[in-house]
């Protein structure tokens, strides 16, 4: 989650090399994946899926990962080793795009699942996610954490225990998925916040639009793990917020394309001086979880051996900007994730 405050957002700012992975091949798109809300899938849709991810967490991990034991913690150690060069950066949206997309793959090709990355439309729940159907305990994810270490007592993932943060921490021993729901932060998640979004005309300012009110919405609505902004994959509504994020990044495309399939920008380091407002573009207010609730700051710190931008000529995100994906998928560039019908990813959204 990765608007932040202040003090967090400084903590990202030391970045050094990344490992070396071959590019992404460019194979034809053939018959596109389609991607649809939670709530419109089938009972049987929803086991499938959550049963693909149970699958991921039985696999043992293959990469060499450090501190990773399963292929679920494998994919969400891809989002922690970058984190640093990956959130307030004009990579963050073509990021997580292709991480989406690995988790995508990974549930289709290692666990026989034969659906698309689902979303959660979060809009339909703002300000009441407490009453989401992903809190389901038969067809969704468990409800709210419960107890002094708020951890989560129904649904497919209550007996999990995750070793990876907080932050870049490593827990020992594992604790439990835990969540704090806050409606009022999920408030961000409504559609005021995304119209705002949608009226910017360059992703110089959309980008950050996106990872202020709508971002901030999902993983400060459900708290918790989802609360830590490196270790948030290991809640696995993550993938479900941040397709949905990638949703609307394709929405703002599609309403000026071709021209938008180009137009990246944003700087390679996050900005040391940044601080979050507390109204969006629009003057709309932005609500921030408790400060205790965020991981403790010491835990923010990149380690050393953290990825450093690549691909780029200066300090400003180009189609070249490389996405490194640490050997869970082959690694890409911007320009072959701008477009999401395109060889690569070749997913609609419905």
């Amino acid at each position: 989650m990765h608007f932040l405050t202040v003090s967090l957002v400084v903590l990202w700012t030391s970045i050094v090399s990344a490992h070396s992975i071959p590019r992404a091949s460019a194979a034809k798109c053939g018959k596109k994946l389609q991607r649809k809300p939670w709530h419109t899938l089938s009972t049987k849709e929803k086991k499938d899926y959550i049963n693909a991810e149970l699958c991921l967490i039985s696999k043992p991990a293959r990469l060499g990962l450090p501190d990773a034991t399963n292929r679920f913690e494998e994919l969400q150690q891809i989002h922690r080793i970058p984190a640093s060069i990956s959130h307030n950066v004009g990579a963050f949206l073509p990021y997580h795009r292709l991480h989406m997309h690995a988790h995508e793959r990974a549930l289709r090709e290692e666990c026989g699942y034969k659906g698309a990355q689902p979303y959660w439309d979060e809009p339909r729940d703002a300000g009441k996610f407490s009453k989401s159907v992903v809190f389901d305990p038969v067809t969704g994810f468990g409800g709210d954490g419960t107890g002094p270490d708020r951890c989560i007592t129904n649904g497919p993932f209550a007996q999990y225990k995750n070793g990876l943060g907080p932050g870049y921490s490593i827990s020992n021993p594992k604790r439990c998925i835990h969540r704090v729901v806050n409606d009022t932060v999920s408030l961000a998640s409504g559609q005021a916040y995304v119209n705002t979004c949608m009226k910017i005309k360059y992703y110089i300012d959309f980008w950050p639009c996106v990872e202020l009110a709508p971002h901030i919405g999902g993983h400060g609505g459900v708290g918790g793990k989802m609360l830590d902004p490196i270790s948030s994959p290991g809640d696995p509504l993550f993938y479900l917020h941040h397709t949905w994020l990638d949703k609307l990044w394709w929405d703002w495309q599609a309403c000026d394309l071709p021209a938008r399939l180009r137009d990246i920008s944003g700087p390679n380091v996050a900005d040391p001086l940044f601080v979050p407002p507390n109204v969006d573009p629009a003057g709309l207010p932005v609500f921030f979880p408790a400060l205790e609730t965020f991981p403790p700051v010491d835990t923010l710190i990149p380690p050393p051996g953290s990825p450093l931008p690549e691909g780029d000529p200066g300090n400003v995100t180009t189609l070249s900007h490389k996405l490194n994906m640490f050997g869970v998928i082959p690694n890409a560039t911007i320009r072959d994730v701008m477009d999401i019908g395109g060889p690569l990813l070749c997913y609609e959204y419905l």
